[in-house]
C-alpha cells in the first residue's frame, strides 16, 4: 500500500472485507518479514491478532531457508539482524476467544441442566408426594364425590397463576402414585402405614400432613431406574402410564426418553409405533459378523425390525410401473424429508448421501442411502425395496459392503453394516438364510400412511403442525 494512504483506514478496511469474504476461517495466520512498528500495530491493536512465535538466529524459521544471506531494500544500512531477529509468526485472537467461549458456554450449560435436573426431581418428588396424598384420601373414602374438582377450583382461587394443578393432571399425580407405587413392594407396605396417618391427619395437622408429602419416598426397588425417571418430565410420565401397562415396556421407554432426549411428540409416536416390540427384533447376523460381542450387541439394539414412513406419497406409489420407478419414489420421499426418516432410524445417524457411487475394478455400483452412525463408529448402508424379500438382495447388499470396506472404510473405523429395507418378508425365513452371508446385514420392513392403524394416524401429529415444530427446532 502506498505511503501516502499510511493512517488512512484503508489497510483495515480491506482487512475487514478480507475476513468478510472468507467468514468461515476461524485461525487467521500469517508471518510479519521484518520488524516495523507499524506494522506491529496494524496487526497486533487493529485487526486482533496475537504474537505466537519469533524467529532469529537461535530460533530460525524453518521455512525460511535463504532468509539469513538475504538484505531488504527497506534497510539499505543492512540491518538485516534486527529484522531477522524479529522476524515473528502471528496468529487471530479468534482462536482464544474460541476456546474460551467453549469452556463458559460448556460450565453454563452443565449448570442449566443440572438446575433443571434438581427442579425435575423435586416437581417428581412433590407431584408423587400429592398423588399419595389424593390416592389415600379419595380411595379410602375420606373425600366426597367430586372432592378433586373442589379442590383444583380453591386452589386455583388461593393461588392465582398456578399451572400444572387442574383437576385432571392431580387425578394423573394420583395415577403417577398408584401405578409405580404397586412395582415397589416396600415402598407400598409403607404405604399401607403411613397412608391412613396421611389420610387422617389431613383433618387436624395441615403442616405435618404438608411434611408428609414431601417425605414421601418415591420407588427405588432393586434394579428401578431411578436416575432415569428422574430425568423424565411428569408429562412423559403420564404419557408412559396411560398407553403402556407393561412394567417392563414402562421402563424401556423412560430409559430411552433419556438416552435420545425424546420430545414428547417424539415419545408418543414411538410409543404409537410400537418400538419396544420392534427395537431389536430384526432378522440379522451381527453376532457372527462383527468382530466384539459389545459391537454386536449394540448394532442389534440400534436398528428396528419396523419402521414408520408415514410422509411416503402412497398413492404416487400407485400410479407407476412397481418394478421400475416404486423404489425410487420411496427414496425421495425419504431425501426430502430426511431429518423424518432421521428421527425414526434413532440416534447418532449422519446422513451422507443417496444413490452413493461405488467405482471398484471398473463396475459403477450406487448404493440408495448411505449413513454414518456415530456410535457404532461405522457407515450404514440402507437398500430399499417397495416389494416382498427376496434372497438376492443380500447378495447385493454384500457386495456393497464389501466395496465400501476395501475402499472407504476409514482406519479408525468399523466395519460397514447394511440394512435391506422392504415392504413385507418372512422374519423366521430371512432369520434362517441370512446366517451364511459373512458382511453384516439386517432386515427390516417398513410402513406408509396408507398401512396406519386408526390409533397409530390419532397418535401422529398433523403434517403441517410437524413441519412448523421442525422449523422452529431449526430456528432454536
Amino acid at each position: 500500500m502506498r505511503k501516502s494512504v499510511h493512517g488512512k483506514g484503508s489497510g483495515y478496511a480491506a482487512w475487514c472485507e478480507v475476513e468478510k469474504f472468507r467468514s468461515e476461517v476461524k485461525i487467521w495466520e500469517t508471518v510479519m518479514p521484518y520488524f516495523e512498528r507499524r506494522n506491529i500495530h496494524f496487526y497486533v491493536n487493529r485487526c486482533g491478532f496475537h504474537i505466537v512465535e519469533f524467529y532469529n538466529s537461535h530460533h530460525p524459521d524453518p521455512n525460511d531457508l535463504e532468509g539469513a544471506s538475504q538484505t531488504d531494500e527497506q534497510y539499505p544500512d543492512g540491518r538485516s539482524d534486527l529484522r531477522r531477529g524479529c522476524r515473528g509468526r502471528i496468529m487471530s485472537e479468534i482462536q482464544k476467544y474460541d476456546d474460551a467461549v467453549e469452556i463458559i458456554k460448556t460450565a453454563i450449560l452443565q449448570s442449566q441442566y443440572d438446575a433443571a435436573r434438581s427442579v425435575n426431581e423435586k416437581q417428581l418428588q412433590l407431584y408423587y408426594g400429592i398423588g399419595k396424598y389424593i390416592s389415600m384420601n379419595s380411595r379410602k373414602g375420606f373425600w366426597g364425590k367430586g372432592a378433586i374438582d373442589t379442590i383444583s377450583e380453591r386452589l386455583d382461587k388461593e393461588l392465582p397463576g398456578l399451572k400444572g394443578f387442574s383437576a385432571r393432571n392431580l387425578r394423573n399425580m394420583r395415577t403417577f402414585y398408584e401405578e409405580w407405587t404397586a412395582h415397589d413392594r416396600q415402598t407400598a407396605a409403607l404405604s399401607k402405614v403411613e397412608g391412613i396417618v396421611l389420610a387422617d391427619a389431613s383433618a387436624k395437622n395441615s403442616d405435618k400432613s404438608a411434611l408428609q408429602i414431601w417425605q414421601t419416598h418415591l420407588p427405588n426397588s432393586e434394579g428401578f431406574p431411578i436416575d432415569d425417571f428422574l430425568q423424565v418430565g411428569f408429562s412423559h410420565h403420564t404419557l408412559i402410564l396411560s398407553k403402556v401397562k407393561d412394567y417392563d415396556e414402562r421402563l424401556f421407554y423412560i430409559r430411552r426418553v433419556v438416552s435420545e432426549k425424546l420430545s414428547y411428540e417424539a415419545l408418543k409416536r414411538g410409543i404409537a409405533a410400537d418400538d419396544y416390540h420392534h427395537q431389536g427384533n430384526l432378522p440379522n447376523n451381527f453376532m457372527q459378523t462383527l468382530p466384539a460381542a459389545e459391537q454386536a450387541f449394540r448394532a442389534i439394539n440400534t436398528f428396528k425390525d419396523e419402521y414408520l414412513l408415514d410422509y411416503i406419497n402412497v398413492e404416487e406409489l400407485s400410479i407407476r410401473d412397481k418394478m421400475d420407478i416404486d423404489e425410487k419414489v420411496v427414496e425421495n420421499a425419504i431425501i426430502h424429508n430426511v431429518k423424518n426418516f432421521i428421527l425414526t432410524f434413532g440416534k447418532d445417524f449422519a446422513f451422507i448421501r443417496n444413490q452413493y457411487h461405488l467405482d471398484a475394478f471398473g463396475e459403477d455400483q450406487y448404493i440408495d442411502l448411505l449413513f454414518f452412525n456415530r456410535d457404532l463408529n461405522c457407515l450404514v448402508a440402507v437398500e430399499l425395496k417397495t416389494g416382498k424379500f427376496k434372497t438376492s438382495y443380500l447378495g447385493q447388499l454384500q457386495g456393497y459392503l464389501s466395496v465400501l470396506d476395501g475402499f472407504e472404510r476409514k482406519p479408525h473405523e468399523n466395519p460397514a453394516i447394511g440394512i435391506i429395507l422392504c415392504k413385507d418378508m418372512n422374519k423366521s425365513f430371512v432369520d434362517y438364510v441370512i446366517q451364511d452371508y459373512t458382511k453384516p446385514m439386517g432386515v427390516a420392513t417398513y410402513k406408509t400412511s396408507k398401512d396406519m392403524s386408526d390409533e397409530l394416524r390419532r397418535a401422529l401429529p398433523d403434517v403441517e403442525d410437524l413441519k412448523r415444530l421442525l422449523d422452529s427446532e431449526e430456528e432454536t
